[in-house]
């Protein structure tokens, strides 16, 4: 029975989260290209939400990039290139607890903001709130594996994970097998990972796709003022930008309206 369990929790549920989680997102951006927003909330404690929101998304995306690395880089190449899977465990632990514990502190500040402001209450949905509520948890869980993965420095509990998640990716139909025996901890934090996934098409966090890569390599913007400038007035310094008049043309006067 819980041979069962585990295979339909890590080896079949696994599909059915990523698969809703690609054709959802594609659902939605065709179909429902008006609601594909981050619903900010700027406007109301901005000082918060800024502090808050650096902190979060800096911390998420170093624990995205993370896991991605760590879990779906072959364990061959890691061997080529001289990596230890204790080196990697400690790594791991560091780099991922650091990067968690900003992130951690950046999404307590925005659930305290989202749920103790009335304002900001008030125009919360359901789901801004349930999202907000299972990232914090899903971090809490991520943090609490640290001790466990303190006791198994040598890595191999690693390379359980590693085995788990490329045999996923790779379509193997034992991979849930090799986290049959890995401590409840893990599997809660994987189960909540993978129900993220399954409920991101319906919720804000379609916004992820529309991160402004492009906003790196676009052209310099021209700003222009609109405060006019007399042309004619020698005092009035004349910006750069400014047309200016041609050596020797006669000064503008000025335009009297008649009495």
């Amino acid at each position: 029975m819980q041979t069962t369990l585990n295979h339909l929790m890590f080896g079949i549920y696994p599909y059915i989260a990523l698969a809703v989680f690609a054709v959802g997102s594609l659902i939605r951006f065709d179909t429902g290209q008006y609601g594909w927003r981050s619903k900010s909330s700027q406007l109301l404690r901005r000082r918060q939400l800024i502090w808050g929101s650096v902190l979060f998304h800096v911390g998420v995306i170093g624990v995205l990039c993370g896991h991605a690395v760590g879990l779906l880089t072959p364990i061959a190449l890691f061997d080529a290139i001289g990596i230890s899977h204790g080196f990697k465990q400690m790594m791991a632990i560091v780099v991922g607890g650091a990067f968690g514990s900003a992130c951690f502190v950046g999404l307590t500040m925005l659930v305290h903001r989202r749920l103790f402001d009335p304002r900001i209450r008030a125009t919360s949905s359901f789901s801004d709130i349930a999202v907000l509520l299972l990232l914090w948890a899903q971090l809490t869980l991520g943090l609490l594996t640290i001790p466990f993965s303190l006791g198994h420095l040598d890595g191999h509990e690693m390379v359980k994970f590693m085995n788990w998640a490329q045999g996923i990716v790779t379509f193997r139909g034992d991979a849930s097998a090799t986290i049959a025996d890995v401590a409840p901890v893990f599997k809660l934090h994987i189960a909540l990972g993978l129900t993220l996934f399954l409920i991101f098409p319906f919720t804000r966090l379609v916004h992820i796709w529309s991160v402004p890569l492009g906003y790196l390599g676009r052209n310099y913007q021209i700003v222009r003022t609109k405060r006019r400038v007399p042309l004619y007035d020698p005092a009035v310094e004349i910006p750069a930008y400014a047309p200016r008049q041609r050596a020797g043309s006669a000064a503008v006067p000025p335009v009297h309206q008649a009495a």
